[in-house]
């Protein structure tokens, strides 16, 4: 692969932080080395001293002193080794990549800890757009995906999909406005990548087929572009086994994968991490090194300390847990939709994830049944066009979350829904 051709004139100059790598330096260093070097300020004068976290299904973790001073003080940009090393074994275990035994330069696979999938995603964007690339994704997507690339000039190229995600088909069709020359030349025209939340996708609730993960990355492979796999509801599928991962096909090093701790332990610690090729995610950790210099070293060490207690079997036991507990709150809404929807509206049954993608018969757009209307009725829903690349584009949709309400508070939702679209009628 020629990553070069990816990355942004920005992101090629980024260079190391001298401070930064010092940091990491004293880190690996034996207690004997004198260092007038860092920054760091003296742990002794922070007020907090210890802490102990209970934890639901396993035993308390135990932050003495000692770790505590490490806890609250800067750390390595990339993440802390033993939460790097736990991911990096996870990764491979779960996905078995191809590219683990590649080296560097033929895009060994490598991880780093990030601030939330957000950050992630944020930094890959900025590091492979230039203004008037092409990218390709399926609409309606993440608003939050949008929102970090409309300000980056790129032409946004919708891939039409169903229930079942990307439709290959339809790829394959765009992507012939693209001749071979094209490819062997390197045209600046050609996509630079494929963004997708491949299961459980917000707001659709659609998952990719494995087969269809098959036919796009050979697309992939025959047009040379990216793929991100952006999955933070992964280990939100509820049923197994769970569908093989881009990253498990990636034998080309052309797949940056995004995961999340948000869904599964929590959304306020801010970890995710990011896999993919060595020499983009490195690229990822310089532009680290001069924003956020890191994530949350106390956090990273909660989660670290966790999944050491748990090891891959408890830490894969608790996603058990997760997915029975969402598993029965989607049920309660499918319920709940059969009950008072079912003329009124469609959907299909998310097989991943926490919403419900629901097209209302009868009304083109929902923005004004649900900004004004529905707050009236106190009940409220996300309207489609929240998730189109253009927001003002009309959408039949709306999106509910089945993550936080209770079985009779999803049911009289719905009822009060259903009200206010007999009304709207």
């Amino acid at each position: 692969m020629n990553y070069s051709r990816f990355i942004t004139t920005v992101s090629a100059a980024r260079k190391a932080s001298p401070i930064r790598l010092l940091t990491e330096l004293m880190q690996k260093s034996p207690p004997s080395l004198i260092s007038l070097a860092g920054g760091a300020p003296n742990p002794n004068v922070f007020p907090f001293k210890r802490a102990t976290v209970d934890i639901g299904h396993g035993i308390p973790i135990e932050i003495g002193e000692d770790l505590m001073k490490r806890a609250l003080q800067y750390s390595a940009s990339a993440g802390i080794p033993e939460l790097l090393s736990w991911l990096k074994d996870f990764q491979q275990t779960l996905h078995d990549p191809p590219t683990a035994n590649y080296s560097p330069e033929q895009g060994q696979m490598e991880v780093c800890v990030t601030t939330g999938s957000q950050e992630g995603l944020c930094k890959v964007f900025e590091m492979l757009i230039n203004p008037g690339d092409n990218i390709l994704l399926d609409a309606p997507t993440y608003s939050g995906t949008l929102a970090a690339l409309r300000p980056l000039g790129c032409n946004i190229i919708n891939i039409p999909s169903d229930q079942h995600g990307i439709i290959p088909k339809a790829l394959k069709e765009i992507l012939s406005a693209w001749s071979p020359e094209d490819v062997k030349n390197c045209s600046h025209h050609l996509p630079k990548f494929l963004y997708t939340i491949p299961n459980g996708c917000n707001p659709t609730g659609n998952s990719l087929t494995t087969e269809r993960k098959k036919e796009i990355y050979q697309l992939a492979r025959k047009y040379d572009f990216l793929i991100i796999e952006d999955d933070p509801y992964y280990f939100l599928q509820f049923e197994k086994p769970w569908a093989p991962t881009f990253l498990s096909m990636d034998v080309d090093g052309r797949v940056i994968r995004t995961d999340s701790f948000s869904k599964i332990l929590s959304s306020g610690l801010r970890i995710g991490f990011l896999t993919g090729p060595k020499p983009l995610i490195d690229r990822v950790v310089l532009h680290i090194q001069v924003s956020t210099m890191h994530t949350s070293t106390f956090t990273q060490i909660m989660a670290s300390q966790l999944l050491q207690q748990w090891g891959q079997k408890g830490f894969l036991e608790h996603i058990d847990r997760v997915v029975d507990f969402y598993r029965i709150q989607r049920d309660a809404m499918l319920t709940a939709a059969d009950k008072w929807l079912k003329d009124l509206a469609e959907w299909y049954p998310p097989a991943a994830g926490m919403f419900l993608w629901i097209k209302i018969k009868g009304i083109s757009d929902t923005q004004q049944l649900i900004m004004e209307k529905a707050l009236k009725k106190e009940v409220l829903l996300v309207p489609g066009g929240a998730f189109n690349i253009d927001s003002s584009e009309p959408s039949s949709y709306v999106r509910a979350s089945f993550s936080l309400p209770s079985p009779a508070q999803m049911d009289l939702a719905f009822k009060r829904l259903a009200d206010l679209i007999k009304e709207s009628l």
